[in-house]
């Protein structure tokens, strides 16, 4: 645990200074307000045709200010953090909160926390960089030596470290120094006149051994070949209505987006979700539970505290079918009397925070995957997927599976291409009707959009069936 001191020494602002800016502009005149401080580096290494075509490492940093009154929000950024830029930013702050109709985000120019989740010897972006190009000139020559059909490959390394520390108008303070990695391998492979790509990768808050470690590397090198190469001898994938079996891991990303999207408190405010109002009803099959646990160490997710300074938790969503919480910041938490559950999220300085995700997933149930598999006459077997687009009102889905295969009398069949599942994730979750005892979380990929802004998550899920899900195919 650091001490409060490398907070206020790393942005020259002790914390008598910050409650000073609180108190002069804000302290009393508002509902809530809070100082948030940040110190980013970020690297990036990517090698293409046998080449290190890019090496970039970026340092900045700067402070956003934000006042709440009553709905409304007023937040002031700026990139030079000094004491008088500071009472600038509140003060626009201030006025935006107690004026405007409406939230606004404006530029200005020129305690410990409870958990430790992430604590490294040595951070990925303080890492040698000899070691790092090593890896993936390594990664490179294992994929072009896997299969002769692979013409291309790109590897990617992306490091960064944000030291965050915000001060409350509350009286309280907290920091955080975030690690976060990701190793990432795109592959091309070609056979008769036919490109096909696969891609595969992962990371987390962890050292830059991770990925050496238990042949991690070579793991996803191995994957992202074999999905180009699998993909082919694809076939068209047929239409209509049928039993879809999704597979454990990435797939939760259909949950993360076609439900977890709904159940973050601002939607839920404001009426707009599908799940607004309905706590303590039945949503979902009785073998769903949902959670969101913001918790568990070095996941790619997780976080001692939140960007509001909340410590993060492990809230259950959905329990055994019934809808029992949402995730909150602390503006809809006040405004809607539930407690702040730590996921009050923002990409950088430069944004507001609001309520996101952390690692979501589905609990394991009690049924053999290949059970599962083998209850299934004719179907689809999805175990990856690529993009897709939500609403969130409706909570109406369309997803595209980037590795899927036929299920044909209980068992897995060819693979196919062109698979899209088209749905509504409310619906959806009533329609599970099995669920594997194999909960996966995702190898540490995930990357959230909402209102313009990014953040990393986790998503997870154990093999599921799914019945009655409309498939769109490209079979004639």
């Amino acid at each position: 645990m650091l001490p409060e001191r490398f907070f206020s020494d790393r942005f020259a602002l002790s914390p008598s200074l910050l409650d000073q800016v609180l108190g002069t502009a804000l302290r009393g005149r508002v509902d809530d307000a809070d100082i948030y401080l940040e110190y980013r580096i970020n690297e990036e290494l990517l090698l293409e045709e046998g080449a290190v075509k890019k090496a970039s490492r970026h340092v900045g940093q700067g402070a956003g200010v934000r006042a709440q009154s009553g709905a409304r929000t007023g937040y002031a950024h700026t990139d030079d953090v000094s004491l008088p830029n500071l009472d600038e930013a509140a003060r626009a702050a201030r006025a935006i909160a107690e004026r405007s109709a409406t939230s606004g985000i404006v530029a200005v120019k020129p305690g410990h926390p409870p958990h430790n989740l992430y604590e490294l010897d040595v951070p990925p972006v303080a890492a040698d960089l000899g070691p790092k190009l090593d890896l993936l000139r390594r990664v490179d020559a294992e994929a072009r030596a896997a299969d002769p059909r692979v013409t291309q490959v790109i590897a990617t390394l992306a490091s960064e470290e944000v030291i965050m520390y915000i001060a409350t108008a509350a009286g309280f303070a907290v920091g955080d120094v975030r690690p976060l990695t990701r190793l990432n391998v795109t592959v091309i492979a070609e056979e008769g006149g036919k490109r096909e790509l696969g891609t595969y990768g992962g990371g987390g808050r962890v050292p830059f051994d991770f990925f050496l470690e238990s042949a991690r590397w070579q793991h996803f090198t191995a994957e992202a070949v074999r999905q180009a190469v699998l993909k082919l001898r694809a076939v068209e994938a047929p239409a209509g209505t049928m039993t879809v079996v999704l597979g454990p891991g990435w797939p939760g990303i259909l949950l993360h987006e076609a439900v977890g999207h709904g159940l973050e408190g601002d939607f839920n405010r404001k009426g707009v979700s599908a799940f607004s109002g309905r706590l303590g009803e039945k949503v979902a099959s009785e073998l769903v539970t949902v959670v969101d646990d913001g918790t568990i160490p070095n996941r790619r997710g997780s976080l001692n505290v939140d960007d509001e300074g909340t410590p993060t938790g492990r809230n259950v969503l959905i329990e055994n079918g019934v809808l029992r919480g949402y995730m909150q910041d602390r503006l809809n938490s006040r405004l809607m009397g539930m407690p702040a559950t730590g996921n009050g999220r923002r990409e950088s300085y430069a944004y507001p925070p609001m309520p996101r995700m952390t690692n979501t997933f589905m609990l394991a149930g009690p049924d053999a995957p290949e059970d599962i598999m083998r209850s299934v006459k004719r179907g689809l077997y999805a175990v990856a997927f690529g993009g897709g687009q939500v609403d969130i009102t409706s909570g109406k889905f369309v997803f595209s599976a980037s590795e899927a295969y036929l299920i044909e009398d209980g068992r897995i069949g060819a693979p196919v291409k062109g698979a899209t599942l088209i749905g509504n994730g409310p619906d959806a979750l009533t329609r599970v009707s099995r669920v594997g005892h194999d909960l996966q979380l995702d190898e540490g990929i995930g990357t959230c959009g909402k209102d313009g802004q990014s953040v990393p998550v986790g998503v997870g899920l154990p093999t599921i069936r799914i019945d009655g899900v409309t498939v769109g195919g490209t079979q004639v």
